[in-house]
């Protein structure tokens, strides 16, 4: 009842029917709508990028917060598996930063694309996988990159729907926090932070991989709204 009011409240009175088929055919409400509100921003969305959560929404806030109070000059951001381009958007709204943004997806690129131009932000978007066509050097890292295990369990809306390279990782979900963190010194200035959005039990093992990197950066695991570990802070001074 929750969704057929949330189709009816988005969608138009046309649309509406062959939304309601969507729906019990499982397709996910953001897809049918075809677009979120993600930190006040309308994000156009469909299956070929990771539908925007709550949870991302404050680890930009907690970034955003971060930069604010420990970067005095304007900085630049590289943002990781940006998708639907929501974290770069959001970001871009709130500082005075030049930001660039990958995707090893050029189907989400496309759609990363309209939204920043949609939401009148300008953002250097590119193809990467991790740093292999990255050449400068940030002040910021931020992803929320894939991390969820390839044997966990997850709900099939999720899995029949949303991208597979969005959502899984080799290494029990850790895979990409090692693939950054191994090549991030060569992409930091020497002031920098790195942001990411982790699973929930994932928070010990990935500040280690951090201390593994960098021994002498400041790492803070922090937690979402429900109270479980969700995000890893690095504060890094070469």
């Amino acid at each position: 009842m929750k969704d057929i009011k949330y189709l009816e409240k988005y969608l138009e009175k046309a649309k509406l029917e062959e939304g309601l088929k969507q729906l019990e055919a499982g397709l996910p409400l953001q897809y049918i709508v075809g677009n979120v509100n993600f930190y006040g921003n309308i994000i156009k969305v469909n299956p070929n990028v990771l539908i925007p959560r709550f949870e991302t929404e404050l680890l930009v806030d907690k970034t955003i917060n971060y930069i604010k109070r420990n970067f005095k000059e304007k900085t630049k951001i590289l943002d990781i598996g940006t998708g639907s381009g929501a974290i770069a958007i959001s970001l871009k709204k709130k500082l005075d930063a030049d930001i660039d943004a990958i995707d090893i997806s050029e189907s989400a690129l496309e759609v990363a694309t309209e939204n920043a131009k949609e939401n009148e932000t300008k953002i250097n978007f590119f193809e990467s996988d991790v740093f292999s066509n990255v050449t400068e050097k940030y002040d910021i890292i931020i992803s929320n990159p894939p991390y969820i295990s390839y044997t966990e369990e997850i709900e099939d809306i999720v899995k029949n729907n949303e991208p597979a390279i969005a959502l899984f990782a080799e290494n029990n979900g850790l895979e990409f926090y090692e693939k950054i963190l191994s090549k991030a010194k060569h992409h930091i200035t020497n002031k920098a932070m790195i942001a990411f959005e982790i699973g929930r039990t994932q928070g010990n093992a990935v500040a280690s991989i951090a201390k593994e990197y960098f021994p002498k950066a400041d790492i803070k695991i922090e937690k979402d709204l429900p109270g479980e570990d969700r995000f890893v802070f690095i504060f890094i001074k070469k």
